[in-house]
């Protein structure tokens, strides 16, 4: 079940939104200003964010921002600011689609079944990834050699494997895995990352793919 997070400090809305959605078999959470919606994406780590750029607490726009630091969810744009500026604005800090409101109900679902599509097809180019001797599946979760991976191994792979030659920051990685609670626990990330090198790489002493960004985060190189 695709699971959608609204974020608008409109409660009709939300309400109007959140019945539609449940009566097609998405699952959704709601979300009234924008640090809340921040923190329940980090907690519940939804597949699609449908969000008003007029927060009571902070711009849509900044809310974007924060998202596009530790995660690639797609966001739609629901907002009454029409102009192109404002658009081009959102789009720009990483929106996926922006509605102006108000807006048709029919058109908005099928923005975001074409939005959901798209995105499962990019997953679907990532099924199976390389990774020195072994073929990493990443649909079925299963590598080859017969490498088992525990699941909190499997959800710092998956990250980095799905962000190839891109630096993954310490604090992406720490809040999508464990939450905002644990931005300090760095540790934890050294602990799994000697784990993964020791199951995926010919050496894991001079790692090749998994690679440690010092201060910073990692980094997965095909």
């Amino acid at each position: 079940m695709t699971r959608i997070l609204i974020v608008d400090d409109e409660p009709q809305i939300l309400r109007a939104l959140r019945i539609n959605l449940v009566a097609r078999q998405y699952e959704v959470a709601l979300a009234a200003d924008g640090s809340a919606a921040l923190r329940e994406a980090a907690q519940w780590h939804p597949d699609l964010v449908l969000l008003d750029l007029g927060l009571p607490d902070l711009d849509g726009v900044d809310v974007i921002h924060g998202l596009r630091g530790w995660t690639t969810v797609p966001i739609v744009v629901l907002s009454g600011r029409a102009g192109n500026q404002d658009k081009i604005e959102a789009l720009d800090a990483g929106a996926d689609d922006y509605v102006t409101k108000p807006f048709n109900i029919e058109e908005l679902l099928a923005r975001v079944r074409a939005v959901t599509r798209r995105t499962r097809a990019q997953e679907a180019e990532l099924a199976a990834v390389q990774l020195g001797d072994h073929t990493i599946d990443l649909t079925n979760k299963t590598i080859s050699g017969g490498v088992r991976l525990t699941p909190t191994e499997w959800h710092i792979l998956e990250i980095l494997l799905r962000n190839p030659g891109r630096l993954v920051s310490q604090r992406q990685l720490l809040t999508e895995v464990w939450g905002t609670k644990y931005l300090k626990e760095t540790h934890y990330l050294r602990q799994y990352m000697v784990q993964l090198r020791r199951k995926l790489e010919r050496d894991p002493a001079h790692p090749v793919h998994l690679i440690t960004e010092l201060g910073m985060g990692y980094r997965y190189l095909p």
